[in-house]
């Protein structure tokens, strides 16, 4: 049934994914601690596709490779299991690109209220924590994504931090605005009427197309 051992990355690739189809479970768990990254790449989204994924294993593979961690952050996203102090970490960690993935994740943990049931990490340490992510981060496209994920949140401490975000790079401007559909209220008109100016035509046409819809609104 378990495919024999190969010495080529490829093929041990090529039978994880495999396993991922024919219902090899040990297959795919056991490639978990591969040599090679990608293999454990494809060994989670083989556990993944066989039901068989578990909170511990994506805990483990939050923190190895940055490549496996992307790709179990993407699937922590909708596992139902406590994985929040997990992802909070991998936001906090030296990897850029772990953590933008991470703030995604988070963003979309919590804008759905089931998971919240089952963390222990309540929302709003969570919204503080992308909070820190979009005021000090420096790297912007880590900044954009916790500015989209406190959007998806919709918390009313997020506000604050995106309307920030309306005056940080472009892409994170971007992001602002459309996150700023979450809110309303004067500082959110306000916003919108100063991105209507802003030199990048992205941003400008967010903002008319947010302010289209909050004037047409109840």
């Amino acid at each position: 049934m378990a495919e024999p051992a190969s010495s080529d990355v490829g093929e041990r690739r090529r039978a994880v994914v495999l396993a991922g189809y024919l219902g090899h479970a040990e297959v795919a768990a056991a490639a978990t601690h591969d040599d090679d990254p990608s293999v454990r790449v494809v060994a989670l989204g083989a556990l993944q596709r066989l039901g068989a994924l578990t909170v511990a294993s994506l805990e483990t593979a939050l923190t190895d490779d940055p490549s496996v961690a992307r790709r179990a952050a993407e699937l922590a996203a909708t596992h139902p299991g406590d994985l929040d102090t997990a992802l909070l970490a991998a936001l906090a960690g030296a990897d850029a690109s772990v953590s933008e993935v991470a703030a995604w994740a988070l963003g979309e943990r919590h804008e759905d209220a089931s998971h919240e049931a089952q963390s222990t990490v309540n929302t709003q340490a969570v919204v503080t924590a992308l909070i820190a992510t979009v005021d000090s981060h420096p790297d912007a496209l880590c900044r954009e994504s916790a500015v989209a994920a406190l959007g998806a949140i919709g918390h009313p401490h997020g506000l604050a931090a995106i309307l920030r975000a309306t005056s940080d790079k472009t892409t994170v401007r971007r992001r602002a605005i459309i996150a700023l559909a979450s809110y309303d209220g004067p500082e959110v008109d306000a916003a919108l009427a100063h991105a209507l100016e802003d030199r990048d035509w992205q941003v400008r046409q967010a903002a008319e197309d947010l302010s289209a819809i909050t004037d047409d609104g109840p």
